[in-house]
């Protein structure tokens, strides 16, 4: 829990009032490796916090190929942010790929917070900005770069994330093939 508050100072300030509301919402939830913390089509009516272990968010082709978009873990909020705050059917799917440990707000707790906590809305619109601006820049420069420099940039921008994903989910990130990921990876000293 105190990562969870810790994580939130850095947006805002909570007075100790405010914290103990944020700790009586809060509730454990543990989700196993390969279930949905999301699905498309439903509509996420919860916000977490990942204190243990690796998420990804991805959509699935007409012929049931996925697509990984990206990944969330350890010290980050995962949502679907438009489909938990608008209540429209999320488009894409929140899977865990390890075993995960998360503090949850439902929507009706998260709503409650706003309401009681002056501060909370900016804080959420500062973490919001701050994770947005973070993948354009991220994004854009996978772009212009070739495969492995999209590997290698991942590696820098997110250490020790490639060692706990699955190669062809990794592969599908950054937009090459496992067999390519393969030869890149044997390439690197």
């Amino acid at each position: 829990m105190e990562e969870l508050l810790t994580y939130l100072l850095q947006y805002g300030e909570l007075d100790t009032r405010q914290r103990a509301l944020i700790q009586e919402k809060a509730r454990w939830k543990t989700i196993a490796k390969g279930a949905y913390f999301a699905e498309a089509g439903k509509v996420s009516a919860q916000i977490g916090y990942v204190t243990e272990g690796v998420f990804r968010v991805c959509y699935y082709d007409k012929t049931g190929d996925s697509f990984t978009r990206y990944f969330v873990y350890e010290n980050r909020f995962v949502v679907d942010m438009n489909s938990f705050r608008d209540e429209t059917p999320s488009a894409e799917y929140i899977e865990a790929i390890t075993d995960c440990r998360v503090l949850v707000f439902s929507k009706a707790d998260f709503m409650q917070l706003s309401v009681q906590i002056p501060g909370w809305d900016d804080i959420f619109v500062k973490i919001t900005s701050y994770v947005l601006e973070n993948k354009l820049k991220f994004t854009g420069n996978m772009l212009v770069q070739d495969a492995q420099q999209r590997y290698l940039n991942f590696l820098s921008h997110y250490p020790g994330l490639a060692n706990r994903v699955p190669l062809n989910m990794l592969a599908s990130y950054l937009g090459i093939t496992p067999s390519s990921l393969s030869r890149i990876r044997k390439n690197i000293p």
